[in-house]
């Protein structure tokens, strides 16, 4: 996908800022690849011209348990800043976690980047 996306930037000659999902719950129904796949994709991604790789991102487990949720959260902060040292030519400097029922979770776990779309138009239909 990130080979197609830079492709079809090149094309209309722009660059488009990217974040790369992590599944760090394990949940199966989470998309994203998985904590471990990380350092195989960026080595290959960090070569694509037309892609600015602007941090990882991950949505947490559906629960209400706080620890289990700010614990993916806290995996992907340490994911990043392990990628960010062993990457440095990929500027990883965001973190996108945390949506509207746990983004103040996200924030104590060092998210610079949330999603609250429920909060502001409503649930979806």
């Amino acid at each position: 996908m990130a080979r197609k996306l830079s492709r079809l930037a090149g094309e209309f000659g722009r660059t488009i800022e990217v974040f790369a999902q992590v599944n760090t719950s394990g949940e199966a129904s989470k998309s994203g690849m998985a904590p471990g796949a990380v350092d195989a994709f960026l080595a290959q991604a960090a070569g694509l011209p037309n892609l600015r790789w602007r941090g990882l991102m991950t949505i947490g487990p559906l629960t209400d348990d706080e620890r289990q949720v700010r614990a993916a959260f806290a995996a992907l902060r340490e994911l990043r800043e392990r990628t960010a040292r062993a990457y440095a030519a990929l500027p990883l400097t965001e973190l996108s976690m945390g949506m509207t029922g746990d983004y103040a979770w996200a924030i104590a776990e060092g998210a610079t980047v949330v999603r609250i779309g429920r909060a502001i138009f409503g649930a979806r239909q």
